[in-house]
């Protein structure tokens, strides 16, 4: 018989042909200039060549990203006004001049903080101050610019001191969180070790570099003597100007509009998006599951699964680019593209001249985010009722029509337009994100259809790291030869979840992949194989691709999750000890991120620390007592430590929490065995067999537990199922010699 299994490794929940399976080509978009040697020049070497755009960005928003504190930059009301919300008394004053805050800090005792900084603008206006170790907090009473009044953002929240959204921690830190976005050349000079920074820009808010790249380049250019504009010099020395094609300027966006996580301090500044960043798919963990907005996307993820972007319509058709403000009005914006027979009751169905009969109303919902900051979703899809009612996605005819039922729209919808609805990839996203025995269809049909938005379909790959099946292994690794660098990016990430010998041979070629993001995904799964099982004809490329899958990891660590990523990291190299460190740092920026401590027991356990990680794990059950997984993580060190009573206990309360782990029920079952509970363990593994029936090692403990209860038939049924699953085992031929097969 098997010894139940000791405390199990818990690793890893962080994000990204043949033997050559990846896209090494170049670029089949635009060619753009090599950053290797520009610099950054600040805005005011723009100004006397480029007078209306520059005027044009003094009344954007993207110049008042961010900017010192003074008379003419402060909206709020600092006339010693007062603010009590959720259990806080916020004073809000001036002194010599200056600007204060005073309000709870960090050791949970009241301070004064003094604003150094205007954080944007309007609808919101929040202030910076400091805090030790170069680091700035965005306050979380902010001054709401439309109503003229103090507001907290998390109205109803009592938000401990220690907590990771409180204004003075890691979700509120600048140099981590905003900075990057609100200035220009950002450099953020963390220094992992001391925990502080050293944060410097070259403009304090989004000036023209930010958008079109450092201008030594330009400069150099236009002050040469044989300079003549327009004549065929590769954007006039930038790294990025005007282009004709959607995705790269596009490009220029989305590091600021985009979801995402930046891969190093240094961007490639390339035609790909991801040698420079990593961009959240469209999962239901942030948006709604057919891809609607629901958590703040920033515009990039919406637009990037819209037909406008795939018809090659750019950010600047609507916006001018240096002021950011629309082009046109209403309607009127809409159909200087689209019919205007569009722009009637006769499409819409409502009163002319109404709010109702506005595009934006259908095509664009909208929501709140920082309480007081409407945004609208840039995806333009036509409303589907009738997924609402499938599927409980909202729609824009009953964010209106709130008293009406979705059948009601649904019904509305076929009257006005007819029975059939045209195909949209939600039509396969939707079941597929219920991960349901229907759901590999519909995920491999979108993944392999190239019509379809790149962000939905490696959305579709990154679902099938659910559904451990060869189907989903073969898509998947058909995705790593994808033309898309962010299909390839998630369909390796989702082959983590697949045994080895699935993609050994199959997606090495991606760790020299064109796209820095690709190679990083096939080093971070390559890491996860024991050193002596790397094939060296690959050594090389890996040695590469993990260096900057390495650099990625470090970059991460002003992040709480980016310790913990690169904790996990390290525990697959047996290093207990450094894993121990960046977990609990990790730790140290959100107490509140309890998976941590999970990771953390196990990197404990490995380092022989058994109490150390029984206290870790007690602390992670107070925290979140209805996780089943920690019970059961509570049970295997229990009964490492020879704690039988206490293993029992935690096994049969993960089992109460509804667990569907089959590693539960076979280690639960094998101990009550042990204990002479033979019919509570014939039930415990039944139920395990229920949810894994191909199981080897449940298959093999109900074979012997029959056996034992002198029931060779009922035991041969489950040593046939072994037999099926894993004949060549040489641990199951005594047991296939007493049943006989």
């Amino acid at each position: 018989m098997k010894r139940i299994l000791v405390f199990s490794l818990i690793l890893g929940i962080y994000l990204l042909y043949a033997l050559t399976s990846c896209n090494n080509q170049s670029s089949d978009q635009k060619e753009v200039a090599s950053a290797d040697s520009v610099f950054f020049v600040g805005n005011e070497a723009c100004r006397s060549c480029h007078v209306q755009e520059h005027n044009d960005w003094l009344d954007s928003d993207h110049y008042k990203a961010m900017l010192p504190a003074n008379d003419s930059t402060v909206l709020g009301d600092f006339n010693n006004a007062e603010l009590i919300a959720d259990g806080v008394t916020t004073r809000l004053f001036k002194r010599e001049g200056e600007f204060f805050i005073h309000t709870q800090g960090e050791d949970g005792a009241y301070h004064e903080y003094k604003v150094l900084y205007t954080f944007g603008f309007f609808p919101l206006q929040q202030y910076l101050t400091a805090l030790p170790g170069g680091k700035m907090q965005a306050s979380r009473v902010s001054w709401d610019a439309r109503e003229k009044k103090w507001f907290h953002q998390y109205a109803g929240q009592k938000i401990h001191h220690r907590d990771w959204i409180h204004w003075t921690g890691n979700g509120q830190n600048w140099n981590t969180m905003c900075a990057s976005c609100h200035s220009t050349d950002l450099q953020k000079n963390y220094d992992a070790d001391k925990d502080t920074y050293r944060t410097t820009w070259k403009d304090i808010n989004v000036s023209c570099e930010s958008c079109h790249g450092p201008g030594s380049s330009h400069l150099k250019l236009v002050k040469s003597a044989d300079y003549k504009p327009g004549h065929g010099v590769l954007n006039s020395g930038f790294i990025y100007s005007k282009d004709t094609i959607s995705a790269l300027q596009l490009n220029t966006c989305a590091p600021c509009h985009a979801r995402k996580s930046d891969i190093a301090q240094h961007f490639i500044r390339s035609s790909e998006l991801l040698d420079d960043l990593i961009p959240q798919v469209i999962s239901n963990e942030f948006y709604f599951a057919d891809g609607q907005i629901k958590e703040e996307d920033y515009e990039y993820g919406s637009f990037a699964q819209s037909k406008m972007f795939h018809n090659n319509v750019r950010c600047s058709n609507c916006h001018n680019s240096h002021s950011g403000k629309l082009k046109l009005e209403g309607n009127a914006m809409c159909t200087s593209c689209h019919e205007s027979e569009l722009n009637s009751p006769a499409h819409h169905f409502h009163k002319q001249n109404t709010s109702a009969a506005q595009c934006i109303s259908c095509h664009m919902p909208e929501r709140t985010y920082m309480g007081v900051d409407h945004r609208r979703d840039h995806s333009f899809r036509i409303p589907r009722p009738d997924q609402s009612v499938k599927y409980a996605t909202p729609n824009t005819c009953n964010s209106c029509h709130q008293e009406k039922s979705a059948k009601w729209a649904a019904d509305a919808i076929v009257k006005w337009y007819g029975p059939k609805r045209t195909y949209h990839f939600s039509d396969d996203l939707l079941p597929g994100s219920l991960l349901n025995d229907q759901s590999e269809t519909h995920l491999i049909i979108l993944l392999k259809d190239l019509s379809q938005p790149e962000i939905a379909r490696a959305t579709a790959a990154s679902y099938l790291a659910s559904i451990i099946t060869q189907p989903s292994a073969d898509a998947l690794l058909t995705a790593t030869k994808d033309s898309k660098a962010q299909v390839r990016y998630q369909a390796i990430r989702a082959l983590e979840n697949f045994p080895p010998d699935v993609w050994l041979n199959q997606v090495s070629g991606c760790l020299s992949d064109k796209v820095r993001a690709v190679r990083i995904a096939a080093a971070d799964l390559y890491h996860r194989l024991p050193k002596d099982q790397l094939p060296p004809s690959i050594s090389a490329d890996y040695n590469r691709a993990a260096l900057e899958n390495l650099n990625y990891l470090h970059y991460q660590q002003d992040f709480a999750v980016g310790n913990v990523m690169l904790a996990d990291y390290t525990l697959q190299d047996g290093d207990q000890l450094n894993a121990i460190r960046y977990y609990i740092r990790g730790l140290q920026k959100d107490s509140l991120m309890n998976y941590a401590r999970l990771n953390l027991a196990s990197a404990y356990n490995g380092a022989g620390k058994n109490m150390e990680a029984l206290r870790t794990l007690q602390e992670a059950a107070s925290i979140d007592p209805r996780n089943e997984r920690i019970y059961y993580n509570l049970g295997l060190l229990n009964y490492e430590m020879q704690d039988i009573p206490s293993a029992l206990s935690n096994f049969r309360k993960s089992v109460s929490l509804g667990s569907i782990n089959p590693g539960l029920y076979y280690n639960y079952g094998l101990l009550l065995q042990q204990q002479g509970s033979v019919k509570e363990a014939e039930t415990i593994l039944l139920r395990g067999s229920k949810l894994a029936p191909q199981a080897s090692n449940i298959n093999y403990a109900l074979a012997y537990l029959y056996l034992q209860k002198n029931q060779p038939e009922t035991a041969k049924k489950y040593g046939l199922i072994l037999q099926q699953t894993d004949p060549a085992n040489p641990q199951y031929s005594e047991l296939f010699r007493q049943l006989g097969i």
